[in-house]
């Protein structure tokens, strides 16, 4: 019996050292959508996305019937207004987590030391914001672990929990290779053009895009190249919080998402 255990183990073993996520899930590629969340009501993907992001642990929002949201940021490159953004939620003291890319990291170290520093959570954007469904396993494990090295020699990071597809693209391969690589994806369920540099609405276009959708649960996604975000979140960091809600950290999120379902962490 014992002969038979001992050899059980050794397949276990193998089969985790070998599994290719290539060989057991679909590379069909998605684009992230959903319907937006309006007057208090959450967005929604839909059962079949539900269900696919469940299988990886995945999450574009919280406990619907909680006012916690969970303010995130991508950071493809600096352009002058993440000073300005670190500033308020200091102030405020408000948690935030930064999606970073290769390039920031390369070209704006000392803003992502000081998102460390001030207690922010830094996470994975890839290095060259590829689609990462048109890279082999192999690709995707650089791409991400390129990151996350470098963000660990930066700031001191231990360890890098959280991915944020590029482009919003994914796949149930693309899912599971992060998986195997120790992340978790985190999506959205507010967002807006906000990333265009050259067509800037002001300040109260920002406020409205996100006061009109926010909803119990909600993740925020905003762009730190937008001077409309960075001019607004004051104003949206102390109306929310008027309205009785409280940002809380991915962290959070993820802690209440395994008690909800141990399996999937």
């Amino acid at each position: 019996m014992k002969k038979y255990v001992l050899i059980l183990t050794a397949l276990v073993m193998w089969l985790a050292c070998n599994y290719s996520a290539s060989a057991f899930y679909s590379n069909a590629r998605y684009n992230w959508g959903f319907s937006k969340g309006r007057d208090g009501r959450p967005a929604e993907a839909g059962k079949k996305m539900d269900d696919m992001l469940r299988r990886h642990g995945a999450v574009y929002k919280g406990d619907i019937t909680k006012k916690d949201i969970y303010l995130t940021f991508d950071n493809g490159y600096e352009n002058g207004y993440t000073g300005q953004i670190l500033d308020v939620l200091k102030k405020h003291q408000v948690p935030a987590a930064f999606f970073v890319t290769g390039h920031y990291l390369e070209t704006a170290s000392g803003l992502t030391k000081r998102m460390v520093n001030e207690g922010h959570i830094v996470g994975n954007h890839s290095w060259y914001h590829p689609d990462l469904t048109t890279n082999s396993d192999k690709e995707i494990a650089k791409e991400l672990n390129s990151v996350r090295t470098e963000t660990e020699r930066l700031t001191g990071q231990k360890g890098m929990a959280y991915l944020r597809p590029p482009r919003g693209v994914f796949s149930e391969r693309t899912m599971a290779v992060a998986n195997q690589l120790g992340y978790k994806h985190i999506f959205w369920s507010l967002a807006f053009v906000d990333w265009n540099v050259d067509d800037q609405k002001g300040a109260q276009y920002s406020y409205i895009k996100v006061m009109s959708q926010i909803h119990p649960g909600a993740i925020l996604l905003l762009h730190t190249i937008s001077k409309d975000n960075a001019d607004a979140l004051e104003s949206i960091i102390v109306d929310l919080k008027k309205q009785g809600y409280t940002f809380k950290s991915l962290d959070d999120l993820m802690i209440s998402q395994e008690l909800k379902d141990p399996m999937l962490f």
